[in-house]
């Protein structure tokens, strides 16, 4: 079954509405360089997180200009996984993996991938920006990252440009481990919309 994590969460409101579509994840998204509706300060991610019931899994987004960064600011939220994105050594990440708690996951385009493979607990393969950067509501080539899923080690989490009406097809090329939705889901840059994010975890097989 392919699981499902609705990223950037922003308020108590959304991460009910995610909770109660029986999303597997939530990410909330803390101390990235780009300018983004979805970003939050670390206490509300700390008041998220902790809201967060158990077996729902909670995810740090970040986007470190330094690895010693996200160190201290997953020692102050707490995450069950962190989730970074940037220009990022697998040097960086093992230093990550060996410091913070939970797991890691590196946010990488389908040519970067493989560099990851095995440094990180999961790669999260999505449609990145210049900087690194995801959330640009881009689809990829959903094939090739199909041939990342056969070759690669590591869990693959699919993202970039999904929706209620593309993500069955997509899980269904793909066969990924799991799926990540944030502006596809969203009635305003920012805030989920409840019936899309309720049609998002059906269609992906996260419920029957």
């Amino acid at each position: 079954m392919t699981r499902v994590k609705v990223c950037g969460v922003t308020t108590r409101e959304d991460l009910e509405t995610a909770i109660e579509a029986g999303a597997d994840a939530v990410g909330f998204i803390v101390d990235v360089s780009v300018d983004t509706p979805r970003e939050i300060a670390d206490q509300r991610a700390v008041e998220l997180a902790r809201a967060t019931p158990p077996f729902v899994t909670t995810v740090l987004v970040t986007m470190p200009d330094r690895p010693e960064a996200t160190v201290d600011l997953a020692s102050r939220v707490q995450p069950d996984v962190v989730q970074v994105h940037g220009d990022l050594t697998p040097g960086d990440l093992a230093y990550l993996s060996a410091k913070v708690h939970g797991d890691v996951v590196k946010a990488a385009s389908p040519e970067e991938a493989p560099d990851y493979d095995t440094v990180a607990d999961a790669l999260l393969v999505d449609s990145l920006d210049e900087a690194g950067a995801g959330g640009t509501g881009e689809t990829h080539d959903w094939e090739r990252t199909r041939e990342l899923v056969d070759s690669l080690s590591s869990p693959v989490v699919l993202a970039g440009g999904l929706t209620p009406e593309n993500v069955a097809e997509a899980v269904e090329v793909v066969r990924p481990f799991a799926v990540d939705v944030a502006s596809g889901v969203e009635s305003e840059p920012g805030r989920k919309d409840s019936e899309a994010v309720a049609a998002f975890v059906e269609a992906a097989g996260g419920r029957p």
